[in-house]
């Protein structure tokens, strides 16, 4: 049922009142704390950010929780970006150097190659994942919409009983 409820939240948010705007600022920001290990300190400033502007908070929740499903996978990539941006770069060597040395900073993880790989990675695609989701968020609600509750997929999840019965008492309480 978990995976119901992850369609489910994914059609709410898509179908709810919030901006296409509000909506992507939510999922951008949430593929950073999904890609990025999460007892780094930046995701502190992530969540402060979520919390602050005015994003959908249910839409980072989602996109952490989805990005976090795979991310392990790309910790290869997130190791060689990292090892190169703290080892390689020889311009870089005395920042990282003072960096280390200063009080608060090496509470950051920033030294942690696997840390500093996926920060920058997830840094670098906030903005186009920004862009694309918009896009898909505008594209949904304008003409897809429609199509996917005409889907013989989705009548018959809407019309099982189990799923019916599932859903009454998940929204029991609210």
């Amino acid at each position: 049922m978990f995976i119901l409820q992850l369609v489910s939240k994914f059609i709410k948010i898509l179908n709810s009142d919030a901006s296409p705007n509000q909506v992507a600022w939510g999922f951008a920001l949430g593929t950073i704390l999904g890609f990025t290990p999460l007892m780094a300190f930046h995701n502190l400033i992530v969540v402060v950010l979520l919390i602050i502007l005015r994003v959908n908070i249910a839409s980072a929740m989602l996109s952490f929780a989805l990005v976090k499903l795979f991310a392990w996978a790309l910790d290869p990539l997130f190791h060689r970006v990292g090892f190169f941006v703290l080892t390689d770069i020889a311009a870089l060597q005395s920042f990282w150097t003072s960096l280390y040395n200063a009080p608060i900073a090496p509470f950051t993880r920033f030294n942690n190659t696997i840390v500093m790989g996926s920060l920058l990675i997830s840094l670098v695609l906030l903005v186009p994942n920004y862009i694309w989701f918009k896009w898909f968020i505008r594209r949904y609600r304008e003409s897809w919409n429609e199509k996917v509750k005409k889907w013989k997929i989705t009548k018959v999840l809407l019309g099982n009983k189990l799923v019916q019965f599932y859903f009454k008492l998940k929204n029991f309480g609210e």
